[in-house]
């Protein structure tokens, strides 16, 4: 079996059971909620299809629902992430060389790089969930909890990329 695809099923299964098993269950505050199993899809090599996209974003965030008790919030949220991926990374990666087998990581392209694209998809991706909790625009909370976890989530994110990312 293809090397990259092992690779990338194991990070799958070890990231939503890290956020299912652990991260749901830290209480930081009411307004931190950090989520890293959005790393996953942010992370898939810059070829993967955008069919595989929503599909791998289809299955974690029903996974992610399944054990939260959100019904289809997470899987709402993921889709529009894998959905805009392939944009965000086209107008980040302007000017950048890059393989297109690569995986679009700190290591690969840079911290600066990272942390913008990193930004991008994790606020897109909190202010999709948090505003179809809420159903309101007008919440200050709401964007609290959007800028807050975006925070933690960029935090763990990037954590996770210093310990385990892939050296070239």
């Amino acid at each position: 079996m293809n090397p990259i695809l092992i690779r990338n099923i194991t990070r799958f299964l070890v990231l939503l059971f890290l956020q299912v098993l652990v991260i749901n269950h830290v209480q930081l505050s009411s307004v931190i909620t950090p989520f890293i199993y959005i790393l996953a899809l942010m992370v898939l090599p810059f070829n993967t299809p955008r069919w595989t996209l929503l599909v791998s974003a289809f299955f974690l965030g029903f996974f992610v629902d399944l054990f939260s008790g959100t019904m289809g919030l997470h899987m709402s949220a993921t889709l529009v992430i894998a959905f805009a991926r392939p944009t965000v990374l086209q107008m980040i990666t302007v000017g950048r060389e890059f393989d297109e087998f690569d995986e679009p990581n700190m290591r690969n392209l840079g911290i600066d790089w990272f942390l913008a694209y990193a930004s991008t998809m994790i606020v897109l991706h909190h202010a999709t969930l948090f505003f179809l909790e809420t159903f309101r625009f007008t919440e200050l909370t709401t964007l609290l909890r959007i800028f807050y976890s975006s925070v933690g989530s960029l935090g763990l994110i990037v954590l996770w990329q210093f310990l385990f990312g892939k050296r070239k």
